[in-house]
């Protein structure tokens, strides 16, 4: 069996432990590598060069290390079209107490919460097999308005003022969920009273 027969069998972002249970030997693999068949895209981490599309390879190195890894506050807010800010570093979201891998991508890990971890938590696609969590539109406010104080006020207010002009944004269902977050439900109620 040759290499690109194995190959075949593997998703198309695998680990290098993936390839080896499925066959492939470090020589074969960085010869597949060497003929541009697979690219590395992160440590330990290769892609298959025939998979279709254009994907974010930090954000598919940090999904495969952490299976939790959720993006969230101003990395979520810009997903979702609510601020022009451009962090320096992705901003993903553990559970506390969960390890934080090393990753080849820039990013700002913050750890929440367990018990409240899922609340607004969605899944953004990345490839045929792999998908990195993000939070919602509301969740990601809240975590804006909460840590507001490392992050800025002017994010959690910009963010709000802009969500609030689109159609079909729900102030009841922001505040529902900020019930949650009792630090910033406040915060949010006295933001929608100027804003609305």
């Amino acid at each position: 069996m040759t290499g690109e027969d194995v190959l075949r069998r593997l998703p198309a972002t695998f680990t290098y432990s993936e390839a080896r249970e499925a066959g492939l030997s470090e020589r074969r693999l960085y010869k597949l590598r060497d003929d541009g068949v697979v690219e590395v895209v992160g440590r330990g981490l290769f892609r298959r060069t025939d998979t279709s599309g254009l994907i974010d390879v930090d954000l598919l190195g940090i999904a495969r290390r952490a299976p939790l890894a959720t993006l969230c506050l101003t990395s979520a807010l810009a997903r979702h079209g609510l601020t022009d800010e451009i962090p320096s570093a992705i901003d993903v979201a553990l559970p506390r107490g969960t390890y934080r891998p090393a990753v080849q991508a820039p990013v700002a890990w913050h750890l929440f919460d367990a018990g409240t971890f899922e609340i607004g938590r969605n899944t953004l696609p990345l490839d045929e097999q792999t998908s990195i969590g993000i939070y919602d539109v509301p969740r990601s406010i809240i975590d804006a308005a909460r840590l507001r104080h490392r992050e800025g006020s002017e994010l959690v207010y910009g963010a709000l003022r802009r969500w609030l002009s689109l159609p079909g944004s729900s102030p009841s269902e922001l505040l529902a969920m900020a019930r949650h977050f009792p630090l910033s439900e406040r915060t949010l109620r006295e933001a929608m009273e100027i804003l609305l």
